[in-house]
C-alpha cells in the first residue's frame, strides 16, 4: 500500500484490533461478519437470477444507453490466477456495476485466449494433449474468477481454441486474403530453435523470444504474411483521436516509425540489376562514396562475382548468428565485406563499391543504404576501418571531416546544382531532381514491417488454405469452415522446421478440389494473436451460428467504451486488433474504424522474492528475517522486489486471501493499494485493514450478539442527522467522480471516512445506511447485498439505482443560524449561506432540541430571517 493511500485510512480503522472471528479461531460473538457464509450465498443468487445477463431484446436495447467495458482476456496458464491478475478485473467490475446502477445497458463479458505456445510446452512436459491442459486450466481460472464476485455475463464466455470460435477467425483470414492483405513470401525470419517456430518482430527483443528468453536466429523461409503496412498511415494518424494513455500512443507511433524522405534508384554496373534506397538526407547524395546491402537482402548473391562468393557467403553465415541489436549497436565495431560489385551514382555516374555489412538490416527502409561517411557516424566508422573515401558536402562541422562526421546543419558544398543552399531547401531540390529524372523522388517510409502470421506449431488455428501441386493457393470455401484442428499424437516441433500438422493423416492433409484435382492443406497455424484480434466483436453476439456477429449488435455496442489491460500489449495485441478492425471497417462489416474508445493500463503488482547466491529462489514461508538479513534455514538469501512470477516463488494465490478475509476485502485492497495505473507492492497484511472496514460496516446494521438490527438504527429521516447526511452526499459525489476517473483508492478512502463518522453517531437513520449501501455495492457487492437484504429490501442492491447527491449538502462553506423558541435561543443550525426560508424552517422544526422546548406542540408561527435566525412561536 502506498504511503499516500495508507494516510487516507481513518485512524480508528488503522488502529482497531481485529476481533477473533471464525477463520482465526472461535468467534467471540455469534453474528459477526462472515464472508465465507455471505459471499457464496449471494453469488448463487446472482447466478440463479441471471443478474448480470446482457440485455438482448430490441426494446431493452432501445430503452437505455450502452456501456461496453472489457478486460483484456487472459491466457489460462497452469498456475492459475495470482493476486496481480484481478487488479484490472476488479476495476472494470466496479465500473460495470456502477453503470448498471446509472441506468445503462452494460456489456461486461469474459473469456479465454486459449491457443498458443505455453499450452504446447506444458503438454510436452506433462505428456497430455494441449486441449486437455487448456480445458483444465480454464476450469481452474473460471473457478477462481467467480469466487471474486465479478459481474461478468458468463453466458457470453469465449474460448479461442473452440472450433465454434476459430471458424470465424478463419473466416476473417479469408477476408484478408481476398482483400490482397494475406500473402506468402520467402522472407528472412526470426527462427527460435528451442521452440521450433518462427516469431514476429514484435516478439523478439535483444535476439531472444520475449516470453521465454530462448535465442532467436535469422532464417529464410516461406511464410504467411499480413500486409499491415498498407494501413500504417491510418494506424498512425488515428491514434490522435483515441482516449488512450499518451505513452501507449507514443509506443505505437515509434513502432510504426514514419519517416519522410526520398527514394533513390541505383543501377548496378555491368548488370541489369537495380536497387532502391530510402534516405531522409537526400541533400547528401553527392557525398555518397559507397553502398551497403543487408546480409539478408536477396540482391547480395545475385551481384557477387564468383571470385568474391566464398568470402561473402562466409560473412553472411557469421551475420546470421548475430541479433539485430548486436548488429545495430553504435558502440560496437562495424564489420563488412566487399561484394566486388559496383553501383552507379544516379547523378554523376561515378562507380561506387557495394559492400555487405551487418549494421544494415532488412527491418527498416529497403535493406540497402547509400553510405555518406562525411555526415553519418556509422558510415564514418565503417569507412575509416576499411579505408573508404570520406567526402564533405555540408560545411559547418567543428572538426575536419576525416576525423568526425558532421551530422548537423550547414551549407551544402561540392554538390553541383545544390551548392550554397541550406539543408532543408537542398533536400527538397534533390528530391524534385530525382523525380524529374526517373531516379526516385519524395517518399514516406515506415519502420513497421508486414506481420509474419504463420507459426510452426500445433496448438493454433489452422490456416484455411490449400496448396496445389503446381504452386497455386486455393482458399477453403466458407461453407467448409471451420478447418478443424486434427488430433495428433506427436505435436512437438520438428528439428527441420516442418510444422507438427505435417504429421496429420492423409485423410486430413489431402483435399479434393472442385475441379477434380487434389491439394494439400496448409500445415502452418496462426499466431496466438489471431484470436485476440477480434474477440471483442464475438462477445456482441457469441451464439450466432450464421455470422461472427450481427450487424444490429455491432451498431449498438461498438466501440468498446473502456478497455483495461497491461501496457505490455501496446505494440502487439493493440496494434494488431486495430489493424484487423480497420480491415473489417473497409469490408463494411463494422461501423467504427477504431475498436477501443478509451484504454487504461493498470500497474503491475510486485512482491518480494528471495534468492540465494546459487540462484535458487525460496518461498517466503521458508524465509526468516534476523538482524536485518534474510535466511532460508542457515543460508542467507537476498530480497528483491519483482513482478509476481511462479518461477520466482513470489506469487500469492487469491484463494488463500479469500479464505482468510473474503472476496470483498480482497477486491477493496486490490484497488486501495494506490493509484490504479501505478505499480504496487502486495502486502497480505494490508487486506486485513480492508477487512476491518467491512466489519465496521457490518456493525452499523447488525447486532453481533443477537443477529438482529443494531439498536441505534432509526426510521427517522436522513435530515435528522444533518452532519452525517452531509458526509453521505459528499461520499456519493466523490465515489462517483473517482470511480469514473478510475481513481478508486480515494473513493474507498472516502467510504472509510463515512463509516467512521456513522460509527460515532448514536441514532443512525436507516435511510442514510441504505443510500450508503448503494454506494458501497460496486466495490463490496456481497456485503452490500447482505445488509441491503437485512434492512428489508427484496430487490438486489446490484439492480438498485445509483443515488443522486445534493450539491448544496456537499458544500463546505457554512454559516450558523440561531434557532429560538418563543424568543429564547435553544439551538443552532449549520447551513449553507444561501439556505432559503423553507429550508431553514424545515431544519429548525426537525431539531431535537427545538422539539424538547416546544413540548411537541405545533407552532403558531415560524419567523425566519435568512442568514440570521429562526424563531419558533408556540
Amino acid at each position: 500500500m502506498s504511503e499516500t493511500t495508507a494516510a487516507l485510512i481513518p485512524a480508528e480503522i488503522r488502529q482497531e484490533s481485529r476481533p477473533a472471528v471464525g477463520h482465526r479461531g472461535e468467534p467471540t460473538a455469534k453474528h459477526v461478519y462472515d464472508p465465507a457464509a455471505i459471499e457464496p450465498r449471494w453469488q448463487a443468487v446472482w447466478e440463479e437470477r441471471h443478474t448480470f445477463r446482457t440485455p438482448i431484446s430490441p426494446a431493452d436495447l432501445a430503452a437505455r444507453p450502452k456501456y461496453y467495458v472489457l478486460d483484456m482476456f487472459p491466457y489460462p496458464s497452469p498456475a492459475g490466477l495470482h493476486v496481480g491478475h484481478p487488479l484490472g478485473y476488479t476495476a472494470t467490475d466496479v465500473v460495470a456495476r456502477l453503470k448498471r446502477m446509472q441506468g445503462y445497458n452494460v456489456l461486461h463479458p469474459f473469456g479465454w485466449d486459449a491457443f498458443g505456445l505455453p499450452a504446447e510446452r506444458a503438454a510436452v512436459r506433462e505428456n497430455l494433449h494441449p486441449a486437455e491442459i487448456t480445458r483444465r486450466n480454464i476450469d481452474n481460472f473460471r473457478r477462481q474468477t467467480k469466487r471474486l464476485g465479478f459481474s461478468y455475463d458468463w453466458e457470453r464466455e469465449l474460448n479461442t481454441s473452440s472450433p465454434e470460435y476459430y471458424r470465424w477467425t478463419q473466416w476473417i483470414f479469408l477476408k484478408l486474403y481476398h482483400s490482397g492483405l494475406a500473402y506468402m513470401a520467402e522472407m528472412p525470419l526470426n527462427w527460435c530453435p528451442a521452440l521450433g517456430t518462427v516469431l514476429a518482430n514484435e516478439e523478439v527483443r535483444d535476439g531472444r523470444y520475449v516470453e521465454t528468453g530462448d535465442p532467436v536466429e535469422r532464417r529464410w523461409m516461406r511464410q504467411w504474411m499480413l500486409r499491415i503496412t498498407s494501413y500504417a498511415e491510418r494506424l498512425l494518424t488515428d491514434l490522435d483521436r483515441l482516449d488512450w494513455p499518451e505513452h501507449v500512443k507514443e509506443m505505437q507511433r515509434h513502432w510504426i516509425g514514419r519517416s519522410e524522405g526520398a527514394a533513390i534508384v541505383f543501377a548496378v554496373d555491368s548488370s541489369a540489376e537495380r536497387f532502391e534506397v530510402f534516405t531522409t538526407r537526400a541533400e547528401t547524395l553527392f557525398g555518397c562514396t559507397y553502398c551497403v546491402v543487408s546480409p539478408e537482402h536477396p540482391l547480395v548473391l545475385r551481384i557477387t562475382p564468383p571470385e568474391r562468393r566464398a568470402a561473402v557467403e562466409a560473412y553472411l553465415a557469421d551475420a546470421a548468428a548475430k541479433s539485430e541489436l548486436e548488429r545495430t549497436d553504435l558502440a560496437k565495431e562495424k564489420t563488412g565485406v566487399a561484394t566486388g560489385a559496383y553501383a552507379l551514382h544516379p547523378v554523376t555516374g561515378k562507380r561506387l563499391p557495394i559492400w555487405v555489412a551487418d549494421y544494415v538490416v532488412m527491418s527498416y527502409g529497403t535493406g540497402v543504404i547509400m553510405a555518406v561517411p562525411g555526415h553519418d557516424q556509422r558510415d564514418h566508422a565503417f569507412a575509416r576501418r576499411y579505408g573508404l573515401p570520406i567526402g564533405e558536402v555540408i560545411r559547418g562541422g567543428e572538426r575536419p571531416i576525416a576525423e568526425a562526421a558532421h551530422v548537423g546543419d550547414g551549407v551544402v558544398v561540392h554538390s553541383e546544382f545544390l551548392d550554397g543552399l541550406g539543408v532543408d531547401e537542398a533536400r527538397q531540390r534533390m528530391a524534385a531532381w530525382l523525380e524529374g529524372h526517373g531516379a526516385g523522388g519524395p517518399k514516406v517510409e515506415y519502420r513497421l514491417r508486414d506481420w509474419l502470421f504463420s507459426r510452426q506449431r500445433y496448438w493454433g488455428e489452422p490456416v484455411p488454405m490449400i496448396h496445389t501441386g503446381d504452386g497455386e493457393l486455393v482458399p477453403v470455401p466458407e461453407d467448409e469452415l471451420p478447418v478443424a484442428l486434427p488430433r495428433i499424437d506427436d505435436y512437438r516441433p520438428t528439428a527441420d522446421g516442418r510444422p507438427p500438422l505435417a504429421r496429420a493423416g492423409e485423410e486430413w492433409l489431402r483435399v479434393p478440389l472442385p475441379d477434380g484435382r487434389r491439394g494439400r492443406r496448409e500445415t502452418n497455424t496462426m499466431p496466438q494473436w489471431a484470436g485476440s484480434c477480434w474477440y471483442y466483436l464475438r462477445y456482441l453476439d457469441p451464439h450466432d451460428h450464421a455470422a461472427p456477429f450481427s450487424q444490429e449488435a455491432e451498431r449498438y455496442w461498438m466501440p468498446v467504451d473502456l478497455y483495461v489491460g497491461g501496457v505490455e500489449h501496446a505494440v502487439l495485441h493493440l496494434l494488431y486488433a486495430r489493424f484487423w478492425h480497420k480491415v473489417l471497417y473497409d469490408c463494411g462489416l463494422v461501423h467504427t474504424d477504431e475498436p477501443f474508445e478509451r484504454l487504461f493500463n493498470q500497474g503491475m503488482i510486485h512482491a518480494d522474492s528471495y534468492r540465494d547466491p546459487a540462484g535458487r529462489y525460496h518461498h517466503p514461508d521458508e524465509v526468516d528475517e534476523r538482524d536485518g538479513k534474510f535466511y532460508a534455514g542457515d543460508r542467507e538469501v537476498f530480497a528483491k522486489l519483482e513482478k509476481m512470477s511462479k518461477s520466482k516463488l513470489n506469487v500469492v494465490n487469491p484463494d488463500a486471501v479469500i479464505d482468510r478475509c473474503g472476496a470483498d476485502a480482497m477486491r477493496l485492497y486490490e484497488l486501495f493499494m494506490g493509484p490504479l495505473e501505478q505499480p504496487k507492492v502486495w502486502q497480505t497484511e494490508g487486506v486485513e485493514g480492508c477487512y476491518r472496514f467491512l466489519q465496521r460496516t457490518w456493525r452499523l446494521v447488525v447486532d453481533e450478539t443477537t443477529g438482529g438490527l443494531a439498536s441505534r438504527l432509526t426510521d427517522a429521516p436522513a435530515r435528522s442527522a444533518p452532519q452525517l447526511e452531509r458526509s453521505l452526499h459528499k461520499t456519493i459525489r466523490k465515489v462517483l467522480q473517482d470511480s469514473e476517473a478510475l481513481a478508486m483508492n480515494t473513493a474507498i478512502a472516502q467510504m472509510m471516512i463515512f463509516v467512521n463518522e456513522a460509527t460515532r453517531i448514536s441514532a443512525l437513520p436507516i435511510a442514510i445506511v441504505k443510500t450508503f449501501l448503494r454506494v458501497l455495492a460496486p466495490y463490496a457487492p456481497h456485503l452490500a447485498e447482505e445488509l441491503w437484504h437485512r434492512l428489508g429490501e427484496d430487490e438486489l442492491s446490484a439492480r438498485a439505482s445509483w443515488p443522486e447527491h445534493d450539491e448544496a449538502l456537499c458544500s463546505d462553506q457554512r454559516i450558523t443560524v440561531v434557532v429560538q423558541v418563543n424568543g429564547k435561543k435553544r439551538a443552532e443550525l449549520e447551513v449553507d449561506p444561501d439556505a432559503d426560508r423553507a429550508t431553514l424552517e424545515r431544519l429548525a422544526l426537525a431539531s431535537e432540541r427545538v422539539r424538547v422546548f416546544t413540548g411537541g406542540k405545533a407552532p403558531r408561527k415560524v419567523i425566519v430571517v435568512p442568514g440570521r435566525l429562526v424563531n419558533v412561536v408556540v
